[in-house]
C-alpha cells in the first residue's frame, strides 16, 4: 500500500515519525510504501538541519524517493522558509525539503497516487 502522511497534530513529527515510523523505515519493517510526509504547524521544526533524527529522515527520504514538504505558511511563520505563501523557499532545513500548500502536495504525488492518505 502506498501512503503519504500528513502531520497535523502536536508532536506528530517528533514522536510518531521520529520514534515509531522512522525506525521502521530504516529497518524495512514499516509495511507501507511512504510516498511523502507533509508537515503542518510546529511539526515543520522536525526538518531543521543539524539534528541526527532529522538527518536520518532526510537520508531515508532521499534513498526511497520520499517527498518531504512543509506547509508554506507554517514554514514562513516559523522562520523555516522565506518568501510568501505560494512562492516560498526553505531555509535552514535538511536537504531535499519542499515548501508548498496542499495543492502542491497533490500535484507532487499525482504521478504516483497514494492508495490511502494518513493524517497523524
Amino acid at each position: 500500500m502506498k501512503v503519504p502522511y500528513i502531520l497535523n497534530t502536536p508532536n506528530a513529527a517528533n514522536y510518531k515519525v521520529g520514534e515509531m515510523i522512522l525506525p521502521q523505515l530504516e529497518s524495512g519493517s514499516h509495511g507501507a510504501e511512504v510516498l511523502g510526509i507533509f508537515f503542518f504547524d510546529d511539526n515543520a521544526f522536525m526538518l531543521r538541519s543539524g539534528d541526527p533524527k532529522r538527518e536520518r529522515l532526510a537520508r531515508i527520504a532521499k534513498e526511497n524517493g520520499m517527498l518531504l514538504m512543509m506547509c508554506d505558511q507554517c514554514a514562513i511563520q516559523r522562520g523555516l522558509a522565506t518568501g510568501e505563501a505560494g512562492n516560498a523557499a526553505p531555509t535552514a532545513v535538511v536537504d531535499g525539503v519542499a515548501v508548498g500548500c496542499f495543492p502542491d502536495l497533490c500535484a507532487a504525488l499525482g504521478p504516483n497516487p497514494p492508495d490511502q492518505v494518513i493524517s497523524l
